[in-house]
């Protein structure tokens, strides 16, 4: 058999101390905590910062051209990701979470932090929720045209990032319009969340029952707060999901946004009465 070609000697070397890292905690939030003398790790935790194509070289002799093409093979691998300025890091493994998609207006997945928990938690999964940003803005034009009111109306902005096991995993901001604010819905104002939740405060308030909503999902570039947040690659995709809310006489309530990084998010969509998904074998099998 052939020998393999330097760089791929060389990536496959350094997927093993990546992959024996992998089980492993972070170091932290300094890269710098590992250190490189010339020797490389044995493993490498996700987190941790590669040595740079020169130290690389030296380790493995091998030319700086060689070691470029050993570092895009583990990129494409997503072992590794470069950061413009910062160097080489390993990855760390995300476990997907899985959200739901239903008809079913009662099923977890609501407009802010409540219903998430309990779908996370549900999944034996550990989730926090950051408190709600409040604000009063002019809407991006996406979302008042989804809301329907002028370019220049105001609405009532409530932002809050979402994590998954420690994880960045999302980050939701829901719209409502001014009007409920002077109708009486005054708590929508409040940074914090509302325990029955804000459909349910509303409709309490002001007698607005949410009757459907529409999900329309796209997938887009991260800006950079995203890129920043959930520590995506500059070429990272994220999918964003519109959920527009009607009440009883098909007028929008709500319109709420959600990102979610395409690397720790898949979405399933149930039609009918479908048993819950679950692709493990039997016992009988």
């Amino acid at each position: 058999m052939p020998q393999q070609p330097m760089y791929l000697q060389i990536a496959d070397d350094l997927r093993k101390r990546i992959e024996l890292g992998a089980s492993l905690p972070p170091h932290g939030d300094d890269p710098a905590a590992v250190e490189f003398d010339g020797q490389l790790p044995v493993t490498l935790r996700p987190g941790d910062r590669l040595p740079t194509e020169v130290g690389l070289s030296e380790a493995y002799s091998a030319s700086r051209n060689t070691i470029r093409d050993a570092i895009k093979r583990l990129t494409s691998l997503g072992l590794v990701e470069v950061r413009q300025g910062q160097g080489t890091f390993a990855t760390r493994r995300i476990d997907p979470f899985v959200t739901v998609l239903s008809t079913d207006l009662q099923a977890p997945g609501g407009a802010e932090g409540a219903a998430y928990l309990s779908d996370v938690n549900r999944k034996h999964r550990r989730a926090t929720v950051e408190v709600p940003k409040v604000e009063i803005q002019v809407p991006p034009p996406e979302v008042g045209r989804r809301l329907r009111v002028s370019q220049t109306a105001q609405v009532v902005s409530r932002h809050q990032p979402r994590y998954v096991d420690n994880i960045p995993w999302s980050l939701q901001t829901s719209f409502y319009p001014m009007d409920f604010i002077t109708k009486g819905a005054t708590r929508l104002l409040l940074a914090e969340d509302l325990a029955e939740g804000t459909v349910a405060y509303i409709g309490k308030v002001l007698g607005i029952k949410q009757v459907g909503y529409r999900d329309w999902i796209t997938a887009r570039s991260p800006d950079a707060n995203e890129q920043a947040f959930f520590s995506l690659a500059h070429d990272a995709t994220v999918f964003e999901l519109f959920r527009t809310a009607f009440d009883q006489t098909g007028i929008p309530l709500r319109v709420t946004v959600t990102v979610f990084p395409t690397d720790r998010n898949q979405f399933i969509v149930n039609v009918g009465d479908v048993p819950d998904p679950s692709y493990e074998a039997s016992e009988s099998d």
